[in-house]
Parts: structure tokens; sequence; C-alpha cells
């Protein structure tokens, strides 16, 4: 060869290689540049928050100040209908009033007044009392450590709910207020605990509920002179004789800020939906500051651990970013985000694997070259349909034929595969020594198509008669009564199989590559050696394309991890943590899809989201990485191809 056609060669191989180094570093920084920028909006979840003293006091909250724990009397408007007071009386009693207005058929106004007196024992003496915001229930806590609680809510005089021994060791309690939503009790005690208690049903204790320590909030540096719940979050700010305030989160158990108001405080106020805090002394001076907490519902533990949320009656793990009232809490656990996301793609790699490589496996060894030129080619143009139409198929097609077939497709997964085996095991004598046997030589699954037709015929033809006899005419039905199981139309096997048709495709393709690649002079050397084809496929072929299989697998798995539309149409949603294979699920990826058009810009919500994508870039990452270094162990034990 010329050496002028030799130089050029060299100079186009150098150039291709440049380019190709300089693609690959390209796909770094872009794969770098999104993680970075997707990090960006998820990091400010965990900055901490801030606040500024204001120099002046702002003329809209000088006269704003209504919150001053010890009064003797308060007082609840409850819209149109009237309003409700309850005074401490001498004695140990409390005495409640209550205004009603009615508007009678000519538009004429009447107000009705009612006044009585609890008169239940108390266990200890009154020390401070609080009247829940919708006017329906009244606490009191005692200077020995005691919770009483009231239920005003009937028409009647108010009834004693029940009283709790709070503290074994009879401590005062000095503040009480409710948290927003007036679910939840905060209580504020002489030795600066601030704890939080939560109706919760309890067995054997008949239709009331009773109060739990729910919450042990971060302690105060003194006695608890008086707590104030914000507009805002389950937040409060708890304030000691000494004036040191701190704010507090109910559900994350965080301390969020720590202010000194310098001046012993004796009333106090939340502005601004939550944004600004004004205490006043006792000689009428104020200090007031520009809170900036723009996140307190978020920790590591509300994201990964289980949290006791209102109206549960243990801690769990919960996604529900949105409710119908304005004092909900949302509640972003990513675990059964994290459990759906595995869950699925475990389903679907049980399904699609074995079918996949057993594909392969026979496309690549026993299969006719023509018959093989046309199947491959086929399986190929399945990862080419769209997965918003495998998903519609599989939501509005195949789960309400499966909630119609279910005992059927039991039986399917047993009955096809034991008659698929009983049909080998009868062709084997028939394959070498027939003359149709050697004609099919290649073609034998094609022989197995009318096996695979009759046993789903036979399927569906016996399970009416078996669900009539065994299951009393109906399985779901079944199954939640004996066993509990509740079945939803839209569940994991839906997603096994819709998931596991997209990822087949993949799997079979680059797993069928890597065993066609290997030589055909090892499996030759193996039938010389009197091996049988499946032997050889087995002991030789298989072990050798292991790298290449394995990659194979994990691409798949990759795929399925990162599947959005598929998970999003054909299961619920429902974000729960069971392995039931009746029930839906909610990953990641679908839980992106979902949430991010109603969420806000900036909000917490938001940067959850983009912190779930961080997650699953994270999660991918590993995957693939872990992945690779079991490929390169593969390689130097097995072969290279």
């Amino acid at each position: 060869m010329s050496t002028p056609v030799v130089d050029k060669s060299r100079r186009n191989d150098r150039l291709a290689a440049w380019l190709i180094k300089a693609a690959g570093l390209m796909v770094i920084v872009a794969v770098i540049g999104i993680l970075l920028l997707i990090a960006r909006v998820a990091l400010p979840l965990f900055f901490a928050p801030g606040a500024e003293r204001l120099a002046q006091v702002p003329t809209e909250l000088q006269d704003a100040v209504v919150v001053e724990q010890g009064a003797a009397r308060q007082t609840r408007e409850l819209g149109e209908t009237g309003s409700i007071s309850v005074e401490l009386l001498p004695g140990n009693q409390l005495a409640v009033q209550r205004s009603s207005k009615q508007i009678d058929l000519l538009g004429n106004e009447k107000v009705s007044e009612q006044r009585y007196q609890l008169t239940d024992r108390l266990p200890g003496p009154i020390s401070v009392f609080w009247l829940g915001r919708k006017g329906q229930n009244l606490y009191a806590g005692t200077g020995n450590g005691w919770l009483v609680r009231w239920d005003l809510s009937g028409d009647d005089q108010g009834r004693l709910v029940e009283t709790v021994e709070a503290f074994t060791d009879h401590r005062r309690i000095t503040a009480l207020t409710t948290v927003l939503g007036d679910t939840s009790l905060a209580v504020g005690d002489a030795k600066g605990e601030i704890t939080t208690w939560m109706p919760v049903t309890t067995p054997g204790k008949g239709e009331d509920k009773q109060l739990t320590l729910v919450h042990q909030l971060p302690k105060s540096t003194g006695p608890v002179q008086l707590l104030l719940a914000s507009p805002r979050d389950k937040s409060l700010a708890a304030i000691d004789s000494q004036g040191t305030i701190r704010l507090v989160h109910m559900t994350t158990e965080r301390l969020l800020l720590t202010l000194v108001a310098g001046m012993p405080v004796k009333t106090a106020v939340f502005a601004d939906r939550g944004r600004q805090l004004l205490v006043t002394a006792d000689n009428g001076q104020q200090a007031a500051w520009k809170l900036s907490i723009p996140h307190p519902e978020i920790s590591f533990s509300t994201l990964f651990g289980k949290v006791w949320y209102e109206g549960y009656n243990k801690p769990e793990y919960v996604w529900q970013s949105s409710a119908a009232t304005d004092d909900f809490e949302p509640k972003l656990s990513l675990v059964p985000l994290i459990f759906g996301t595995f869950k699925a793609t475990l389903f679907a790699m049980l399904f699609a694997v074995p079918l996949a490589l057993l594909g392969a496996v026979y496309t690549s060894q026993f299969m006719a070259p023509a018959l093989k030129g046309r199947v491959k080619p086929a399986v190929e143009i399945m990862a080419a349909v769209p997965s918003v139409v495998v998903g519609f198929l599989a939501g509005l097609w195949l789960a309400p034929l499966m909630d119609k077939h279910l005992l059927g497709l039991f039986l399917a997964t047993v009955m096809v595969p034991a008659m698929l085996l009983a049909a080998i095991v009868a062709w084997r004598p028939l394959a070498e020594q027939t003359r149709i046997g050697r004609s099919l030589k290649g073609y034998e699954f094609l022989g197995l198509l009318p096996v695979v037709l009759l046993g789903l015929w036979l399927s569906g033809q016996l399970a009416v008669p078996l669900e009539a006899s065994l299951f009393g005419g109906d399985l779901k039905q079944w199954l939640y009564s004996i066993l509990g199981v509740r079945y939803d139309q839209r569940n994991s096997i839906v997603i096994a199989i819709a998931l596991g048709f997209a990822v087949i495709p993949i799997i079979f393709t680059i797993a069928e590559d890597a065993l066609s690649n290997v030589p055909r002079n090892l499996s030759a050397a193996s039938l010389a050696l009197g091996a049988s084809r499946w032997q050889t496929a087995w002991r030789v072929v298989l072990p050798s394309a292991l790298p290449g299989v394995f990659s194979a697998i994990m691409i798949g798995f990759g795929r399925a991890v990162g599947e959005t539309m598929i998970v999003l149409m054909a299961t619920g949603n429902t974000p729960i943590t069971s392995w039931s294979l009746f029930n839906g699920l909610r990953s990641l990826a679908a839980n992106i899809a979902v949430e991010i058009p109603e969420a806000p810009l900036g909000g917490t919500l938001y940067r959850t989201l983009f912190l779930s994508a961080v997650l699953l870039f994270v999660l991918t990452f590993i995957i693939n990485t872990a992945a690779e270094l079991l490929r390169q162990r593969f390689r130097k034990k097995y072969g290279r191809y």
C-alpha cells in the first residue's frame, strides 16, 4: 500500500479517535450539568432558616397581639352562628357560655345564650386551659401534670372525654395551644419540655380517641411561659420566662430558630401568614422579627423515615402532597416512591428476563438461520413501540381483561409450561427418528405454538368451574374475605407484563448478539466431544457470553427503573409499601410526571420532586457502576464476548 494512503488512513484514525473522545467528554459534561441543575433546585430544602430583627415594629402589628397564656377567659368566634367562651372560676371550675344566632323565616335574627359550669371532678388544680379554635374541644392542664379534655361540640352541656396523666413526676403544665388544624395539642411544662399530643384510636377504649404523646420537641432553656402556633404550618413558638423564643416544628421535631427578646414576654402573635413574629412585654415594650423558614416540614427523617402524622394511629411512610383543606400538612416521604420503583422493576424483570434470555439462547443456538433472520428483526421492532401506547393498552385493555379472567391467568402460568414440557418430552424420541422431526429441525417452536394456544384455552375453560366450586364464584372477593388481600384492577401484575414487554426487546437483542458472537469453534469442539446441543449452549456458549448477557440484563434494568408512561398509565399510582401482586404502586419517575404540573414554582413540593429526580439519578448511577464492575469481573473469568 502506498505511503500517502497509509498516512491518510492514520490521520483519519486519529481524527476519529479525537472526535470520539471529545463526544464522550461532552456527554460526561452534559450529564454532570444536568445533575448539578436538578441538585441546585433541590438543595434549598436543607438550608438553615433565618430571622431578621426589625428595628421598628410595623404599624399594622402594634395592635395585633392577641395570644396571652394564662388568661382567665378565652373566646372563639364560630362565624355567623355565634361564639363560645370559657372562663376559669374560683374553686377549680370552668364556666362555658355559648351564644347562638338563628334567623327565622321572616329574616329576623334571634340570639340565644347558654351558660353552664363543668363540675367534673379533676385530678388537680387547673394551671392553664385552652379552648380549641373551632370551639369543639376544651383542654386543661393541671399543676400536678394531668391533661383534661372536654367535648363541647354537642348542644347539651360539655362532656368530659378523658383525663390523662401526662407526666409521672407531676410537673406543672404551664402552657397549652392547639397546632394548625386544631387536632394536635402542644404542651409546655415547668421543666421546659415541649410535647405534642394527638387523639389516637385505642383498641378497647370505645369510640372516643385517646390523647397520646406523639412528638417530643426540642427542650426550652427554662419553664415554658407561652406557646404560639403558626397560622401557616405545624410550627410552634415556645417562649420561656427569660424571653428566649424557640421556633420548633411539630412533625419533624426540628429546632428551627432561637430568638432572644431580651425581656420577659407577656403576649405574642404571628403575622403575615407566619412570616413575622411580634412579642410584647408587661411594660408595653415590643420586638418583631421577619422570619425566613421556607421548608420547615422537610428533614431527612420525614423524607426517609416513618413519621407519625395527624389522623394516623402509628408512624408510617406516607406520600400525600395535597388535600382539600387549608390546614393540610403535606406528607412527602420518598420511601413509598423508592419502594414502588424497585417493586415495578423487580416484577418486570422477573417476567422479562427468563423470556428474553431463553428466547436469545434458542434463537442464537437452535433456530434455523433463515427463520432467525425474520424473528430477530421482528422482536427488535417491539422496542420501537412508544411507551404511551404500551401503557394505554395495559391500562384500558389488559387490566380489565385480567380482572375478568384472573383465575384463568393463574392456571395458565402453571398449565402452559406443564404442557410445553410434556410436548417436548414426547417430541424428543421423534426428533431424529422420523422424517417430519428432521424436517422441523430449527423450526421446533412452530410446532409448540398450538400447544401454547391449547394451554390458554384449557385454562380459560377450567377457570369458571374451579372459581365456582373453590372460591364461591368470585376469586377477588375470596381474596379479600379470607386472606384480607384487596384486589386493584391496575396492579403489579399488569405492570410486570406491560413493563416486561417494553424491556424484553432490549435484553433479547443484546443477549442474542453476545451469544452469537461466541466463536463457532468452541461450540463445534463441544459437540465433537459428544455434548448435546443444549449442553453446549448451557455449559460452553452461555458462560463465554456471560459479560454481554449481564450487560443486557442491566441495560434492561435501567430501562425499567426510568420508565414513566407505562407505570403512570398501567397502575393506580397509589404510593403504598406493599409487596402484594394485587396492589398498585407509584414510582419516582411516574410521581414526577404526576406532580410537577401542579407544583408551585420554588415551593416545597417543587423542590422535593427535583430531589426525587436527583435520587433517581444517583440510584441508576450506582446500579450501573456496580453492574459494570461485575461485568468486568465476569469478562475476566468467563471470556470476552
